[in-house]
């Protein structure tokens, strides 16, 4: 009688995301990447690492690590340091993604000279670019005002020389700009690919954990707007932020998509200027033109960035389309939202638009995705429509839902008085069970409950 001998499984995992599958594929399943599934044998399912006969550093009750270590410094860049959620933390890994041009190595630089000639305790920075020439960083550098005796520049693109350059000098402070251009000779592939960009990430946060050294790291970012290479790349590091802002506008916002060490709901201001990059306190009317006398289908509102109330402006034109198939475009908002709103509109509160081309727009460069911009936006569609300018020092905010309702939306009372502040006197909010809280003087608030009542309080009839 004879006997087989087994064939051990074979399975096939994505080295991006973890996803299994019995046969290979050209394209994981899960995570969607291309080219990183590979052949993992049983032997390797529960792994080829034994443990190690003895450990440099024990295990110590968490009550007597000392976390003084790990304590924020600040950079001096004050909405860099609210988005980090207070500054710099030794050994951490930030990451930096945005599209070319947006303002990315300005900003780092401008932190890293601020950060080296700290009047405190000046640090040793370290600003290795593979993009640009020592001569060019230079040149950026006394544009901005952002030269420091301690802050140091590194051309390289080689990652074993930029180890090198981190060994010789020992940073408090190191800036790679960009983690894509860096590459290694150890490793098969050019600068940029999956393989490269995990060998030099894995180098780095391992330089920056055993050195205690605060690591920044810039990033690409694809077409489609995520960071460019593994997704391996955001889960190893400490915080990833992203940079935004339209390049037609000075207007950029920071945002922390990951952070270890504070909250991931603040947003960061800034003014790309030409002499620099300056941070904007108070960004509130940055997204507001400055029109002497009304306009009909303008409307404000307040929208919530992070912890802080921004005001913007939508504006509407309307126009009797001359094709069968009228032209709805948006910037700065939602279609497919704005499509909603203009269906609601049409159905609930009887405005006419099926017939008419639709543009819709925010002021400034300014995006705005909180549904409760809402109401803003039925109101500046329905100004357009009736060719009526909303009432001066009016704004209006609110979720609106197929049916018509405006919903409540948080922070009500933060709004309001964000809005007081800025010397608007009434404003038109959702029907909350608490009440709008407490009202500003000589500030006047009406709650509705449907996009029929706004319109009716807005726009009463031409007699009245």
């Amino acid at each position: 009688m004879s006997t087989r001998t087994r064939k051990p499984s074979v399975t096939y995992r994505c080295t991006e995301c973890g996803w299994t599958t019995a046969k290979w594929v050209g394209r994981c399943g899960e995570c969607q990447a291309w080219g990183t599934v590979q052949e993992m044998g049983a032997d390797q399912e529960h792994g080829r690492t034994r443990a190690a006969p003895t450990v440099a550093v024990p295990a110590r009750p968490i009550s007597q690590v000392d976390s003084s270590v790990a304590r924020f410094t600040p950079t001096q860049v004050p909405e860099l340091d609210r988005v980090l959620g207070g500054g710099l933390v030794p050994g951490a890994v930030i990451l930096l993604a945005g599209e070319p041009g947006v303002g990315k190595s300005t900003l780092l630089l401008d932190a890293a000279a601020k950060v080296a000639g700290g009047a405190d305790a000046p640090r040793t920075v370290l600003y290795v670019t593979g993009e640009e020439s020592a001569a060019q960083v230079k040149l950026r550098a006394e544009r901005i005002n952002a030269l420091s005796e301690t802050l140091y520049l590194a051309a390289e693109s080689d990652l074993s020389a930029a180890l090198a350059q981190v060994e010789a000098l020992s940073p408090d402070l190191l800036v790679v700009d960009s983690v894509q251009t860096l590459a290694s000779s150890e490793i098969e592939g050019s600068a940029g690919g999956v393989s490269q960009v995990r060998e030099v990430a894995a180098s780095l946060i391992h330089a920056a954990k055993t050195r205690n050294m605060t690591t920044l790291l810039v990033g690409h970012v694809t077409k489609e707007g995520s960071i460019a290479g593994p997704r391996l790349l955001e889960h190893l590091v400490d915080v990833v932020c992203q940079f935004e802002g339209d390049k037609h506008s000075r207007i950029r916002l920071l945002r922390a998509v990951k952070n270890r060490f504070g909250p991931t709901d603040e947003v960061g201001c800034f003014d790309l200027e030409e002499n620099g990059i300056r941070s904007v306190s108070d960004p509130s009317g940055l997204f507001v033109s400055r029109t002497p006398v009304p306009v009909a289908g303008t409307c404000l509102s307040v929208t919530v960035e992070g912890r802080r109330p921004l005001l913007a402006e939508v504006q509407a034109l309307l126009d009797k389309s001359s094709t069968a198939q009228p032209r709805r475009a948006t910037a700065g908002l939602d279609n497919s939202r704005v499509a909603m709103l203009l269906a609601v509109l049409q159905r609930r509160a009887g405005v006419a638009l099926a017939s008419m081309d639709c543009y819709v727009s925010t002021v400034g460069g300014v995006r705005l995705t909180e549904p409760a911009t809402d109401l803003a936006v039925c109101m500046a569609l329905a100004s357009a429509a009736q060719d009526r300018p909303l009432p001066q020092r009016l704004v209006c905010f609110g979720e609106i839902g197929l049916a018509g309702e405006v919903r409540p939306v948080p922070e009500i009372n933060r709004r309001i008085q964000e809005v007081a502040r800025l010397g608007f006197t009434h404003a038109v909010v959702p029907a909350s069970p608490n009440g709008p809280g407490k009202i500003p003087p000589g500030f006047s608030v009406r709650e509705v409950t449907t996009v029929n009542q706004a319109m009716e309080l807005l726009f009463p009839p031409r007699g009245d």
